[in-house]
């Protein structure tokens, strides 16, 4: 699976496939945590912004990024009208695949963005609530194979200290800096890891993830080859409750967004 490395520095990601980014710009309250969590874990590389002018920038760095615009806040409707047309006109720009999210139920409206404009992904109505507009934008994202071949994400973290691993082997507790995470395992630079074959399973294995603490099962794969000392190991699925899985998808939309967070524009 191909993959691709985004960032400069002490902060980047990593994302596995061809999937596109994908941006709320001044998303609602009602969809900002629930819904990011729920793109996350169908695999939807996603993040917020709150600044319009700070958007533009971000869409020229990333071109055939998808943006779901809420232009309910942030500016009146019929400068955002201005700034959508600009977006769509704009060479750097023009590559960004935009929808609208909205309370406003008027027809016309809806006909402006979609006919007149002919935004890409659709006009959104968020009146029905959170449940009803999940499958909504969900269809949307699949229209647009916004997930690529991803099957999941992966995140680096491996300049972040507030994510641990801590194991218990004969030789006492041995400490590790997580290098990357997924939904599906981890890479760990472990030194003083002992000297266990593939396959091994590890039970109880603690996760310090930005404040919170983890404990799951996990299979040892091996070691990189180019650093003895970094281990892959993938998550037991079936041992990973619903609140366990939960800890690592917001780890990794907190090291996400902190890496667009900080980016120098």
């Amino acid at each position: 699976m191909a993959e691709s490395e985004s960032g400069t520095g002490s902060e980047k990601i990593i994302v596995s496939g061809d999937g596109k980014k994908i941006f709320l710009l001044y998303p609602h309250s009602v969809i900002r945590e629930e819904m990011l969590d729920t793109l996350l874990i169908n695999g939807f590389e996603t993040y917020t912004l709150f600044d319009d002018k700070r958007a533009v920038k971000i869409f020229e760095r990333f071109p055939g990024s998808i943006a779901f615009i809420n232009i309910d806040e942030g500016l009146p409707e019929y400068e955002w009208e201005t700034y959508i047309k600009s977006l769509m006109k704009d060479p750097k720009t023009m590559d960004t695949m935009i929808g609208i999210m909205s309370y406003n139920q008027d027809k016309a409206l809806m006909e402006k963005y979609l006919m007149d404009i002919a935004v890409h992904c659709g006009y959104i109505q968020l009146k029905l609530g959170l449940q009803q507009s999940k499958p909504i934008i969900l269809n949307a994202l699949h229209a647009t194979e916004a997930r690529g071949r991803r099957k999941f994400i992966r995140a680096f973290c491996h300049n972040d200290t507030s994510a641990t691993m801590n194991f218990k082997s004969e030789k006492g507790i041995i400490k590790g800096q997580l290098l990357d995470i997924s939904s599906a395992g981890i890479a760990v630079r472990c030194p003083g890891f002992p000297d266990l074959p593939a396959n091994s399973l590890l039970r109880q294995v603690q996760f310090k993830l930005h404040g919170s603490i983890l404990m799951a099962d996990l299979v040892l794969m091996g070691k990189r080859k180019e650093d003895p000392n970094t281990l892959i190991m993938l998550f037991v699925p079936a041992a990973m409750k619903p609140e366990q899985k939960m800890i690592v998808y917001r780890f990794i939309k907190y090291t996400l967004q902190k890496y667009i967070d900080s980016m120098v524009i």
